[in-house]
């Protein structure tokens, strides 16, 4: 089952290249993806990345998160789920105009 790992704090620079090499080290990498600033296209650095397995993934935010990634302190941890919002269907939520009480 694969595993979502959630990074934080790495340079603005950081590549699709670097990340694979950084977490191949510790078991396969499914799919990597860094959010972007849709204004400039520059990293906002974090993201995801997804492995395999549960151990690759533990073991990679073990030997990895606190430690230095170029100019900064790399921060990771298991992505949590997404939540269905509380009394939505199909975890979406309800625009405010489609439940005003004043009709």
């Amino acid at each position: 089952m694969n595993t979502k790992v959630y990074f934080d704090n790495l340079p603005a620079t950081v590549t699709e290249k670097e990340l694979m090499e950084l977490f191949s080290a510790h078991g396969n990498v499914v799919d990597i993806h860094i959010f972007v600033d849709h204004a400039g296209a520059a990293s906002r650095s974090y993201g995801f990345v997804t492995m395999i397995t549960p151990e690759g993934a533990r073991e990679a935010i073990k030997s990895i998160s606190g430690k230095a990634f170029g100019t900064r302190t790399v921060i990771l941890s298991e992505a949590l789920p997404i939540q269905e919002a509380a009394g939505s269907k199909n975890g979406r939520m309800t625009p405010r105009r489609m439940a005003s009480h004043l009709f």
